[in-house]
């Protein structure tokens, strides 16, 4: 029986398993298209978590078809499914090779690419060509390994990558990339919920803390085990110790409840309104701009969000200074711009910073479409979030001195 090379571990030194968070990283363009679509799953066992979390998945207009790893047995399969129910068995199809299936909107690799970089190669061409106009085919490969099939993904990811979510909580830790090589319309994004993002790490059902706050508590407590071990008698240690709970804080993430009305604009980062006003910048286009303001504090959540639904077709940064970003000249403070495509015209998010912040994160490549809501980034400490929009096809709903709610108070009303 003839298997997809996107099955092989040719290369590999140690067995790589793909555990539950992985594997919903792996099925989470599948997750959050909530239109019927079409789905293949390549080089699947019957004890696969990416099975598990592809079916979990499912809607009632969805169809999956699932192509065994090699070693597998296209049977056992078949038995599996059937046991979980006629409904999964009505929506997923079992083959015995990857020529049986048929082109799909999104298609996902089971098993992880631990081979080399030919094989890695090899491998997304073939998977490619079952990918309809404007599909995601979503990969992984360890993390640590930086020879073969990893550095290959890393080159497609560049090329073709709308969204790398990288896994630690795996063993080992996975790079997923999620690839798309012919455009998709800035329309699909108004039929997607926001991506699963292993980014947000969950620490109760509706607060998450980013992992970049992980990663400071982290080097705060491990400060504070240094400063132990080196002067034992000293009580310096309490200070990193004690500073990684508000370190940590700060970097939280909690969920949102995002409107589902499809003409509501939402804010982009929690905090309160500055201004609001009608403006002209060449750099977006031609016409009159609507820009809403937000300055966030150091108290505020620090994750951006969509404002809108859209599809992200530039991105750049503007060099400037570090005035607070409360006052006037912060319009002249180091910026991120990203460019969104929608149906009503180009939206703007600016991700300026402030006296305090300075590190931009934003990890929505040209390319990328996003979900109203949907995090796409964050700024370090205090700074301010500006959104742009259409003058002539927007109304907007807040004015300065409103507080707002990242991707949950709406801030303006397309017209």
């Amino acid at each position: 029986m003839t298997q997809s090379p996107a099955v092989r571990t040719a290369g590999a030194s140690g067995p790589v398993r793909i555990g539950e968070r992985a594997a919903r990283t792996l099925v989470s363009e599948l997750a959050r298209r909530n239109d019927p679509k079409a789905a293949l799953l390549v080089g699947a066992a019957a004890e696969s978590a990416v099975l598990a979390a592809a079916i979990e998945a499912l809607l009632p207009g969805d169809r999956l078809t699932v192509v065994p790893a090699e070693g597998s047995s296209a049977a056992a399969l078949r038995e599996h499914v059937s046991a979980q129910g006629r409904w999964v068995a009505d929506r997923v199809r079992v083959v015995d090779t990857l020529a049986e299936a048929d082109a799909a909107e999104v298609v996902i690799a089971a098993g992880p690419f631990t081979g080399t970089a030919d094989e890695a190669r090899t491998a997304v061409d073939g998977l490619s060509k079952y990918l309809s106009d404007g599909a995601v085919l979503s990969v992984a490969a360890p993390l640590f390994r930086t020879e073969g099939a990893g550095t290959e993904l890393d080159r497609q990811g560049v090329l073709h990558g709308v969204r790398t979510d990288l896994v630690l909580r795996n063993s080992p830790p996975v790079r997923v990339h999620h690839l798309r090589f012919t455009p998709a319309s800035a329309a699909v994004a108004g039929r997607l919920a926001p991506a699963y993002r292993p980014s947000s790490v969950p620490l109760t059902r509706s607060m998450h803390i980013d992992s970049n706050g992980v990663a400071a508590a982290g080097i705060s407590l491990g400060l504070a085990a240094l400063a132990r071990v080196a002067r034992p008698k000293s009580k310096l240690w309490l200070l990193p110790a004690l500073a990684a709970a508000p370190v940590a804080a700060f970097f939280r993430d909690p969920e949102r409840d995002v409107p589902e009305d499809p003409s509501a604009v939402v804010a982009a980062a929690d905090g309160q309104v500055l201004s609001v006003q009608r403006l002209h910048d060449e750099r977006f286009g031609e016409g009159e701009w609507l820009r809403l303001a937000v300055f966030l504090s150091v108290l505020d959540v620090h994750v951006n969000r969509a404002p809108v639904a859209g599809k992200v077709v530039d991105y750049f940064v503007a060099d400037g200074g570090f005035v607070n970003a409360m006052k006037p000249d912060a319009e002249h403070n180091v910026a991120a711009y990203t460019v969104l495509e929608t149906e009503h015209g180009t939206v703007v998010v600016a991700q300026r910073t402030g006296l305090i912040a300075r590190r931009i994160v934003q990890r929505a490549p040209v390319g990328a479409l996003l979900a109203k809501g949907e995090r796409f980034g964050l700024i370090r400490f205090g700074s301010r979030t500006d959104v742009y929009l259409p003058a002539d096809a927007a109304e907007p709903l807040v004015g300065p001195g409103d507080k707002v709610v990242g991707g949950s108070t709406v801030i303006a009303r397309w017209v």
